[in-house]
């Protein structure tokens, strides 16, 4: 049987608890799946975004309501084939999101940085950190000396994206680390999802670009 040591830090009293009903709830985990992927042309440059639809485990959602923060993760990568090396990373970002609730206020925040944006309800939270995006890509990264990404895309097909996006476990309490190591109630990951960028789609974010 789980025990934890009494100490006078709620934190703490509010993890042991968690720690205690572990094996007490049949709860479905519903991860994070994908939902579309594409790329798309704005005043930054290209973007690859990618809709994740997020639902949080019976144990995630606990601890997050009781002050646990949950730390996201989304990465994206361009990569180019080449026949005669590696592949060729045109370019990639990684950024951190925090999830937190203030029962004070009954609302949820997501921060990124300094930059923050409250909401009423979590599934309006998980809505809006569902829609990622990646930093800039600047178009003459794609290009070659004469031709454009069309063009080069039509001779040598070779571009892919890669998106993902996890919960970071290792920004967790310690004692919630432990138990999200062992089992699969914190795993809320993507897994890695890669998609070819075909000259449609390519043509298709060129007329779509505002």
């Amino acid at each position: 049987m789980r025990y934890c040591k009494s100490v006078p830090d709620l934190r703490a009293i509010v993890l042991c608890a968690l720690l205690f009903w572990w094996p007490l709830h049949n709860a479905q985990a519903e991860g994070i799946v994908i939902n579309k992927a594409e790329i798309r042309l704005t005043d930054e440059g290209y973007i690859l975004a990618t809709e994740y639809q997020i639902s949080l485990t019976f144990y995630v959602e606990q601890a997050l309501i009781r002050g646990i923060t949950l730390n996201f993760i989304s990465e994206f990568r361009l990569t180019r084939s080449r026949w005669y090396w590696l592949d060729e990373t045109i370019a990639k970002s990684e950024q951190s999101y925090k999830l937190s609730y203030n029962p004070l206020t009954r609302q949820y925040r997501i921060a990124r940085g300094t930059l923050f944006q409250n909401f009423d309800s979590l599934e309006e939270a998980l809505t809006v950190l569902g829609h990622q995006t990646s930093s800039g890509i600047a178009p003459e990264l794609l290009h070659t000396k004469s031709n454009y990404l069309v063009s080069l895309v039509r001779r040598e097909p070779g571009y892919s994206a890669y998106s993902r996006l996890s919960l970071d476990v290792s920004q967790l309490p310690k004692p919630l680390q432990v138990n999200a190591i062992a089992g699969d109630d914190w795993n809320l990951d993507s897994g890695g999802y890669t998609w070819v960028l075909t000259p449609a789609d390519i043509a298709t974010a060129r007329v779509a670009a505002p």
